[in-house]
């Protein structure tokens, strides 16, 4: 073959192509190609470099700020605003919010408030960076927990565009049982923030298993310290979850119903309770349309009205304690029950940063990969939503 024929020049061109300089190189095969005048935008490829940081954002829903009119405001309006939390007509709602709920709800609410708030702040604030400051002792290097909130500061959405210029996201919600007004929001969150971002990074989003081994294991701990000191055996458990519309769950297939259920035979499995011995209901309903049920008020005082005098209340939805725990089940439910006949009320506290729980964040927020092959920074130290 002739050195001067076509083909033999087309057997010289990779030859000298491949002698250039490499950044030279890849233009002239964009010319070749035909590709130089797209844009040139690179997917991201999860290759963690050591000056990359790798940020696990954990996820509670948020508080006031403070015990005051003007904070609890400021929180009610961010978060019963949100459309996906009350998903009633704007034309409607909104007037609502802005004239009746805003200008009453809050000096209702505030002696709540004020009756549970400690020197440190909010036990959902305390309790939810206790959660980060054990996940963090349990990371490798190069990853670290932050708490931030989806109602309230430090918020999700800001930390999430602030994280997303700096390496690698996780973001990870404290709510095992998925519901659009609580994980689903969550999930909504991260995706605009990825539109926002022309070449995102890798962002992942999780949310803890209704049984997760590790999470059934800090609810048993937490229910024998609670009924450790009891002199008698309880009559009947009670496990309460928030409520959400009914309309809502049907709308999801009864995923969150559903979820809240497979907690509670989880945790009775576990402890070899009988069914029958025990209900699970649903707290903190809001506004006039039908929620799940049997709602936990309810449901206590019936019990004490067929005799039972004796019961233990879980609330296996909230990961860390506050208004909902503390004050509506540790006061308001204990008053309902004893007032129709009940002798005792425990309530059991949340998981909160138990060293069970704390293990299946990390199982959840650590790729396997690296599970394998690091190991934490001090030796003291899932079900996935793609977004």
């Amino acid at each position: 073959m002739s050195v001067g024929t076509p083909q033999a020049i087309w057997g010289y061109i990779p030859r000298c192509v491949s002698a250039l300089e490499p950044s030279f190189r890849l233009r002239v095969l964009e010319l070749v190609s035909g590709s130089a005048h797209r844009p040139r935008f690179r997917p991201f490829v999860p290759r963690r470099s050591r000056s990359m940081t790798h940020t696990v954002l954990i996820v509670n829903l948020g508080t006031p700020a403070a015990p005051t009119d003007e904070a609890i405001r400021d929180f009610l309006r961010d978060f019963l605003g949100d459309p996906r939390v009350v998903d009633w007509p704007a034309w409607f709602w909104k007037p609502v919010l802005r004239f009746l709920v805003l200008r009453f709800r809050p000096g209702k609410i505030r002696p709540l408030y004020e009756s549970i708030w400690t020197e440190e702040g909010a036990p959902l604030h305390i309790e939810t960076e206790s959660i980060v400051k054990a996940l963090n002792a349990e990371l490798p290097e190069g990853t670290r927990a932050e708490a931030v909130y989806r109602y309230g500061e430090p918020s999700l959405e800001r930390r999430l565009d602030e994280a997303m210029r700096q390496g690698p996201v996780t973001v990870c919600s404290l709510f095992p049982h998925l519901t659009s007004s609580t994980t689903g929001t969550i999930d909504q969150l991260v995706e605009r923030a990825r539109r926002r971002h022309a070449n995102p990074p890798e962002v992942r989003v999780f949310h803890p298993d209704a049984a997760d081994p590790g999470l059934i294991q800090a609810l048993v701990d937490r229910y024998h310290q609670a009924t450790a000191e009891m002199s008698v055996a309880p009559d009947h458990l009670v496990f309460s979850y928030h409520g959400i519309p009914v309309r809502h769950d049907r709308r999801e297939d009864a995923l969150y119903s559903g979820g809240c259920h497979a907690t509670t035979r989880a945790f009775l499995e576990r402890i070899g309770w009988p069914e029958e011995r025990a209900t699970t209901a649903f707290q903190s309903r809001f506004g006039p349309e039908p929620w799940l049920g049997p709602a936990t008020d309810d449901t206590l005082e019936e019990l004490a009205r067929k005799g039972v005098r004796r019961v233990v209340v879980l609330t296996p939805g909230f990961l860390t304690d506050g208004l909902e725990t503390i004050e509506e089940i540790g006061e308001e439910a204990r008053e309902t029950f004893l007032e129709a006949g009940g002798k005792e009320l425990v309530r059991v506290e949340a998981v909160k940063d138990h060293p069970a729980f704390i293990k299946a964040l990390r199982r959840i927020v650590v790729p396997a990969e690296e599970q394998e092959q690091q190991q934490p920074a001090r030796a003291s130290k899932p079900r996935e939503r793609s977004a």
